[in-house]
């Protein structure tokens, strides 16, 4: 097996097969491999097994650009996601390029060979193996797959149930007629509760504070009158850019009028639950809509959990758990059978690798991002990252297009090594998210900053991406390109500006 490619991609999730048909599609000439850290193909869509699982954002635009939709539900569950990424991979042959259970813990660059030493342990065994490219595009995604988030309870241990968090749910919990408490108010717990409810005895969501819940169809009647009438790609394309251009005009309308759109929300989870309702309690958020991710609920199904009396919300703070269940701050107790800690991710920086550029470890919090896929002082790396606003593949599309773009420019301008470079010093520094979520606030300090304008600012902006990234030059001032053999005077994210070197 060869040890050497022109691309290597880390992660043979949604992401990484969707760089996997770009390469092959745009970069033919090239080698790539993908590296996969577990044994079958699917990132998020297989390590997530909790019940109900789903998207949130449409599959329209989740969906990748250059393979239709065609399956009657837009808002999909997981297995159906997790079917339509594998198809992928199989129709385009890109399974074929995948080793599992290859994962990367290391990747060293070197300027005078403009290469990438990676290094992977493979098997259960973790036998090393080092690996060579020329270019290395992580697509691992930004949280942990050995474990979730979960706060340090008080008495968690005298809780005489089952206590699991939906990062490791197995097929052997059995939760049919029980008592179960779910703690979380994100896009998690909103999925779990209705569903579990269908078999449990109760299910109790406790919350510390409330979420943004917007009810929305399953089904996409504008995108199925299309599909009769217009061909698959057409009227997949079409409903595409119908879904992200509402979705631009939302978001902006969230930033520019939050009452007016908090009181319509509001509006449609009473006119769900009916007046007598808590809503105050519930579900209102104490922050505007947008400052978190809303949390989209198909067909209304937690509002009609919740009126059946199936389940039931509860905001409270947890003071201790008991043999028998949860004691509030409040002074109540939840009898709980099984309990289920939806308290979200643990956030890790491109797959948790170390880097080295030249022999220098590299601090990716002190760098800078650039164009929200590359950081300022590495050589030759990208990450498809996905927004905040909008479906995860659309800005991971238009990354692996840039990328494949930049390697053909490199390539014809005689160009080995490409690096990001601070060379503005007006440029501020700036959070890499601006997000008050609590997973994205415990770790945004590890992350790479982004900056207070472009090439350096995170615009969150499909169509402003579009341009930038398929159309715009590249040709930039902030890239500093190298032909082979040529070494930067410094070295990683810290390293002095440097000029483009001809």
């Amino acid at each position: 097996m060869s040890s050497h490619f022109d691309v290597l991609i880390v992660g043979a999730g949604l992401s990484g097969i969707g760089a996997g048909y770009h390469l092959q599609t745009n970069c033919p000439d090239r080698s790539y491999a993908i590296l996969e850290g577990r044994d079958c193909i699917g990132g998020t869509w297989d390590l997530f097994r909790y019940p109900g699982i789903r998207s949130d954002s449409d599959m329209y635009t989740l969906g990748y650009s250059f393979r239709p939709w065609t399956e009657p539900k837009a808002i999909a569950d997981g297995p159906s996601i997790l079917n339509y990424v594998r198809e992928t991979a199989a129709l385009y042959g890109i399974d074929k390029k995948i080793r599992f259970n290859h994962r990367v813990v290391s990747a060293d660059w070197s300027s005078a060979e403009a290469r990438w030493t990676v290094e992977v342990e493979r098997g259960q065994e973790k036998t090393v193996e080092r690996l060579t490219c020329n270019f290395l595009f992580m697509c691992s995604g930004y949280y942990k797959y050995e474990h979730g988030y979960t706060p340090d309870f008080p008495g968690i241990a005298d809780f005489a149930g089952r206590v699991v968090h939906p990062q490791k749910w197995t097929d052997d919990i059995d939760y049919a007629g029980k008592k179960v408490v779910v703690i979380g108010s994100g896009a998690t717990a909103v999925t779990l509760v209705p569903e579990m409810a269908k078999a449990a005895g109760h299910v109790t969501m406790l919350q510390r504070s409330p979420t943004y819940v917007v009810a929305r169809p399953d089904k996409d009647k504008i995108a199925d009158w299309l599909r009769a009438r217009l061909p698959a790609k057409l009227a997949y394309g079409i409903t595409r850019w119908k879904n992200v251009l509402f979705g631009m005009y939302f978001y902006r309308l969230c930033k520019r009028s939050p009452e007016r759109v908090k009181q319509l929300i509001l509006g449609g989870v009473r006119h769900a639950l009916g007046p007598d309702y808590d809503i105050a309690t519930h579900f209102t958020p104490r922050y505007n809509p947008w400052d978190q991710r809303l949390c989209l609920v198909p067909n209304g199904d937690l509002f009609q959990s919740l009126r059946s009396g199936k389940s039931s919300v509860v905001t409270d703070h947890i003071e201790t758990f008991t043999p028998r269940g949860i004691k509030l701050k409040s002074g109540k107790t939840l009898d709980a059978d099984i309990v289920v800690t939806a308290t979200g991710l643990d956030l890790q920086v491109l797959g948790g690798l170390a880097f080295k550029v030249d022999g220098v470890p590299v601090d990716l919090s002190k760098s800078m991002n650039y164009k929200g896929l590359m950081c300022s002082g590495v050589p030759n790396l990208a990450a498809a990252f996905g927004y905040t606003n909008a479906s995860w593949t659309l800005k991971c599309d238009l990354s692996c297009e840039y990328v494949c773009r930049l390697l053909n420019y490199m390539k014809a301008s005689g160009y080995a090594q490409v690096t990001p470079r601070r060379n503005d010093p007006s440029v501020t520094e700036m959070p890499w998210v601006d997000f008050s979520s609590g997973y994205i606030q415990r770790a945004v300090d590890k992350f790479p900053k982004q900056g207070s304008r472009r090439p350096w600012r995170l615009y969150q902006n499909y169509a402003l991406d579009l341009m930038t990234l398929r159309y715009g030059s590249l040709a930039d001032e902030a890239l500093e390109f190298r032909p082979a053999g040529k070494t930067a005077a410094a070295a990683g994210p810290s390293a002095a500006p440097a000029r483009q070197v001809a």
